[in-house]
């Protein structure tokens, strides 16, 4: 990677994090030096370590005593102590996604970006090159169950990435294919609360792509509709509309299966099933499906390795099972989402207890009204605090007691409150009974409770054995 050789050492600040810490396996496994810290040691420190990396747990001066160059995130406060450290040292400080831009643009990059379904479109694209022989490197923000990482260097052309609009990074990217989900009011804070500037911005990340490359767009979305006559250089698109290049045609969905029949410009390819529910994974499944046959593999090869494909991790994951009782842990946290990950849990056929940790009062803010009528499909709704990161700052009038009003009055009456995690456990094991369905959303830390959940059952199981 240029300006960077591999005597050298890159320290991480925040290095657990999905997104850093698929960025310090890559270079792992490329042979750099790779240190980093993180408040508290995890799954990720633990494979990271093991890898080579040198893992400090807690932020100190001293860490980064030695490196060459610091990779920080939008996350890192600016009074981070490494951070000043770095600075007062002297040491070059660059922005995650600079590092990864780095990787992306100097080979056939795809980058991800998209409202909705980065993670999983993401993790679908590296499978099937993966399982095809192609070798991909890739850098996603949540672990691919079926690869068991969130990031490899491959020795193919191909780089597999999220391209993160919430900050404007994605604009350090210069794709060999850009793909782009669907775009969504969110992040509205980093675009001087104007939607229309972060239309702006996807169109600015679709006009990078290389000349010699495309780009492929979910047609069913109206605001990639609108931007269609604008763009130059060459386009695919795929969706549910008959006018998408690729289309899905007769979607069944069962249980937690979903297939469909793919038609790729009017032509029939044939039938694919997926692992993964809803008609959000289909959507998915088609943005993979033309990157795959774009690169020169074969449909069978494609479907194969699609029907494979469990999912990313927090990604309508389950976490356990007991009587007839599912727990689910999903990471949406956009109404949109939330609707998408409530509707296929319906396909499961049981009860849908939905329950939900707001993250970001600034999110909250802007879409107060559309999550207040998210919740419409489920049959009961548990809502607890909002989750407010570093950064994130309170907005008065602005609370989950707030949202559960709402929510009471646009979409579901079925609604209750607690402020807590260990509330929301405490209620769940008291009320859940057979054939129902936890889904704990959000992208703060209401996964916990799905385990907690899990453990309970588990527990429960074991007394049950005993007798």
């Amino acid at each position: 990677m240029n300006k960077v050789n591999k005597s050298q050492r890159v320290h991480f600040i925040g290095i657990g994090g999905y997104g850093m810490s698929a960025i310090a396996r890559v270079m792992l496994d490329m042979g750099y030096q790779v240190s980093g810290s993180d408040i508290a040691q995890k799954d990720l420190t633990d494979k990271l370590r093991a890898k080579g990396a040198n893992i400090f747990i807690g932020h100190q001066e001293s860490n980064i005593a030695g490196a060459d160059l610091v990779v920080f995130s939008t996350d890192i406060p600016k009074n981070n102590v490494e951070l000043l450290e770095a600075e007062r040292r002297n040491i070059p400080l660059i922005h995650r996604s600079e590092m990864l831009a780095r990787l992306l643009n100097e080979k056939k990059g795809i980058a991800v970006a998209g409202a909705h379904g980065k993670t999983t479109t993401s993790s679908m694209i590296a499978l099937v090159m993966e399982r095809n022989h192609l070798d991909p490197t890739f850098v996603i923000g949540g672990e691919v169950m079926n690869i068991g990482s969130n990031a490899k260097a491959g020795k193919g052309d191909y780089v597999v990435a999220e391209a993160d609009e919430s900050d404007g990074t994605f604009l350090q990217y210069y794709p060999y294919i850009g793909v782009v989900t669907n775009i969504e009011a969110d992040h509205l804070e980093n675009y001087d609360g104007n939607f229309d500037n972060l239309k702006k911005a996807y169109y600015s990340f679709l006009q990078q792509v290389k000349p010699d490359g495309f780009a492929v767009l979910g047609y069913d979305d109206p605001y990639i509709q609108e931007m269609l006559p604008e763009l130059t250089g060459k386009v695919i698109t795929f969706g549910l509309d008959s006018r998408a290049d690729m289309v899905a045609k007769d979607l069944q969905f069962v249980d937690r299966i979903s297939s469909f029949t793919a038609v790729y410009r009017g032509n029939t390819l044939g039938r694919v099933q997926l692992s993964v529910p809803g008609k959000h994974n289909v959507l998915n499944a088609l943005a993979a499906m033309v990157v795959g046959l774009e690169a020169g593999i074969p449909f069978a090869g494609i479907a194969n390795a699609l029907q494979e494909f469990t999912g990313a991790k927090r990604r309508f994951q389950v976490i356990g099972e007991y009587q007839q009782m599912m727990v689910i842990d999903d990471y949406a946290h956009h109404p949109t989402e939330i609707q998408a990950t409530i509707n296929a849990a319906k396909a499961t056929g049981k009860r849908i207890i939905a329950v939900f940790q707001p993250q970001r009062y600034t999110r909250t803010f802007f879409l107060l009204d559309a999550f207040s009528r998210a919740f419409a499909e489920a049959d009961e709704v548990v809502i607890t605090n909002i989750y407010s990161p570093a950064g994130d700052h309170h907005i008065e009038g602005i609370d989950a007691k707030k949202l559960v009003e709402l929510i009471k009055k646009n979409s579901n009456e079925n609604v209750k409150f607690f402020p807590t995690k260990e509330e929301v456990l405490e209620y769940l094991k008291g009320v859940t009974k057979p054939n129902d369905l936890i889904l704990t959303m959000g992208a703060g830390d209401i996964w916990k409770v799905a385990y907690q959940l899990a453990e309970f059952w588990k527990e429960k199981k074991k007394e049950k054995e005993k007798k």
